[in-house]
């Protein structure tokens, strides 16, 4: 494991939680709670902390726990640290949330029974990654109720040896690291002949699942305390996305590219990439956006600047190999979740 992949998984938020005022039944209210939340972690899962912290508060009724920001009810089952990532574009510290155990939004917000909810919308991702990248989700299905359980165990505990044991056995190993293979590749070059060298650099041709959060502007803004809010999740497009990665001419593949390939409505002299890709299946009965414009490939004018691309809690450099963000940035799911902002102009966005 990766001192990236240490730190991703040790990654946290702090919150100031707030008890939504209409289940205040006491006097005076009860002070926020303040939790250290896991990045790869989720919402719901914060449940043992604040029940005991606002129980005392709580008007009669059956405990469903969820969460708004400004007043935008938060989807549980998407990872905490991408939540923060997408809404707080200026990153707030602590980040202030509110929560309630009454009046569950169940028009806005797909149902939630609790941990066995984000357990199996996990399990589910998983089986969606490993048909990306597999071709099929068999050794999903066939991991033991004991391997299965410790794996779940392994998130819920921020344990990434424990999480690095179990799921070694899944055999969903990505791809090489190019950046290490092209400093390893420079350095035996002199003792081997052209052929050689083009063996070491070769990279297997991999499919990469991607969750993509996009978001796009019309006007340009220089600091991200001046990006617009967004208030309504119909401001963001949730694209599950596979992205096919292979080496072409001895030039690596980086960041920049993947996006691009991602999204040939924006990038269209990008397309031919996802010309051969099958569509997933979604996450928890999202709609994503699979298909794009067959006749945009004939087109070669961008029509969009990428003006931020946030993973983890960092901006990479465009120019980074996109072989070390997927193996040092990936959540436990083995899905690269990227929150992504465009700079769109308002008449391309209305072709």
């Amino acid at each position: 494991m990766s001192e990236a992949q240490k730190y991703v998984w040790k990654g946290a938020i702090p919150l100031q939680i707030h008890l939504h005022e209409s289940e205040v039944t006491t006097l005076p209210p009860p002070p926020p709670a303040l939790v250290l939340a896991p990045r790869i972690g989720y919402l719901p899962l914060l449940i043992s902390l604040l029940k005991p912290h606002f129980s005392a508060t709580l008007p009669p009724g059956v405990d469903t726990i969820w969460f708004e920001y400004k007043g935008l009810p938060l989807k549980w089952y998407i990872p905490t640290g991408v939540l923060f990532d997408l809404l707080c574009m200026e990153p707030e510290r602590p980040w202030n949330l509110t929560v309630h155990f009454r009046g569950y939004p169940s028009n806005l917000l797909l149902p939630c029974e609790g941990e066995d909810s984000v357990k199996w919308s996990f399990i589910n991702s998983l089986k969606e990654a490993a048909y990306v990248i597999t071709g099929n989700c068999k050794n999903i299905m066939n991991m033991s109720q004991t391997d299965q359980a410790d794996l779940w165990g392994s998130v819920l505990n921020g344990n990434l040896e424990s999480y690095s044991r179990v799921s070694s056995k899944l055999k969903l190993e990505t791809f090489e690291d190019e950046y290490t293979e092209n400093v390893d590749s420079a350095s035996t070059k002199s003792q081997q002949s052209t052929g050689d060298a083009e063996a070491v650099g070769q990279v297997k041709t991999s499919r990469i699942p991607v969750r993509l959060y996009l978001w796009t502007v019309n006007e340009d803004f220089d600091d991200f305390e001046d990006a617009p809010v967004i208030d309504n999740w119909d401001k963001v497009s949730y694209i599950n996305r596979p992205v096919e990665i292979h080496k072409e001419d001895g030039k690596y593949f980086s960041l920049n590219d993947a996006v691009k390939r991602l999204l040939p409505e924006y990038f269209p002299e990008s397309s031919f990439g996802n010309e051969g890709d099958a569509s997933i299946n979604q996450s928890a009965g999202e709609e994503g956006e699979n298909s794009c414009d067959p006749e945009s490939s004939s087109h070669t004018v961008e029509i969009a600047e990428i003006k931020c691309v946030r993973i983890q809690g960092i901006e990479p450099s465009l120019e980074v190999p996109f072989s070390w963000v997927v193996n040092n940035l990936m959540n436990p799911e083995y899905f690269l979740h990227m929150c992504v902002c465009l700079k769109v102009s308002e008449a391309n966005a209305l072709q």
